[in-house]
């Protein structure tokens, strides 16, 4: 059993049948850098008091949650009365729905975690459960109460257990209309989109999150590093100056840049790039390129020409 605290505890129900399971975190923040407020002057952290206007400082226990139904006025409650707030979903999640398991819409997704049973008796039914879910391709929804609030649940099978994701109701996303309007309906130019897809398709690989480091933490950490060092933090220049800029020449442009990009693609990857040990030498076959190629200006005339030319022959 995990050595981590469960943040549930409570029923798995399909139908007649309910299953003793525990809830835990699949996420964890130990990774990243937090940061404390302090006083510079005197170098100690920053405390906060909880203060009301014209009374001051106030005790903990002196503090009620309020809803506040109109401006100004709010209607009190106390701990004890929101946990009497009887849900049959504090202790019980009952899986009501099955849907395919690429159903459902990335951005309902919110937080994962994992489901185990509570015991070796639990056992049996939590893999019935579980093998009936993959055998199926299905995943199972239900309603679960946890800290405070009721949430739409997923349940799919991952590894030897269950996964189960909170999921964002529907009146909590927002639609897509108002931002994706501005955005005119012709399709991509058909050259430009044969090109980009080879590009897609060279750099197809199995998904391995372990590929991806976070670079701004580690940013962080080589400024923290040099601080207390007593030595200047390096600075690191940023991609944005060296954005594109908008143009007449910007079907040319592009069309020039994804070439470039399929050249470095096949000189850095001559196995597909599919592989680790690809991307372990990508630096340094970039470097070699650079070497024995002309400069980027003439790489983009010869493109520009090549492009220019094939059009003229269109034309004939």
């Amino acid at each position: 059993m995990p050595a981590a605290r469960p943040v549930w505890k409570g029923q798995l129900r399909l139908s007649l049948v309910s299953i003793p399971v525990e809830l835990y975190s699949a996420t964890k923040t130990s990774s990243k850098i937090s940061f404390r407020q302090i006083h510079e002057p005197s170098g100690k952290p920053v405390k906060y008091q909880k203060v009301v206007p014209g009374v001051g400082p106030v005790d903990t226990d002196e503090i009620l949650k309020g809803f506040e139904y109109e401006k100004g006025n709010y209607v009190l409650l106390s701990e004890d009365e929101i946990d009497e707030v009887k849900l049959e979903t504090k202790k019980t999640l009952e899986l009501t729905q099955f849907v395919g398991s690429c159903e459902i819409d990335p951005l309902y997704f919110d937080k994962p975690y994992f489901m185990v049973p509570q015991d070796d008796l639990a056992e049996d039914a939590f893999r019935v459960v579980r093998d009936a879910l993959r055998q199926s391709e299905k995943v199972g929804l239900g309603q679960l109460a946890l800290r405070g609030k009721e949430y739409l649940v997923a349940i799919k099978p991952c590894g030897t257990g269950l996964l189960l994701e909170t999921l964002h109701y529907e009146d909590e996303i927002r639609k897509s209309d108002s931002f994706f309007s501005g955005i005119g309906e012709e399709e991509a130019d058909e050259d430009l989109l044969g090109v980009a897809s080879e590009l897609i398709e060279r750099k197809t690989a199995p998904f391995d999150a372990a590929v991806f480091k976070d670079h701004y933490v580690k940013a962080l950490r080589d400024v923290i590093d040099s601080k207390l060092k007593k030595k200047r933090p390096k600075v690191v220049e940023s991609d944005e100056d060296e954005a594109p800029k908008r143009g007449g020449d910007n079907v040319i442009d592009l069309m020039a840049a994804l070439k470039e990009s399929l050249e470095k693609s096949d000189d850095s990857g001559k196995s597909g790039g599919k592989s680790s040990r690809a991307k372990k030498t990508t630096s340094a076959s970039t470097s070699k390129t650079r070497e024995s190629k002309p400069s980027t200006g003439k790489s983009s005339s010869r493109a520009k020409s090549s492009s220019s030319s094939g059009r003229q022959r269109k034309s004939a």
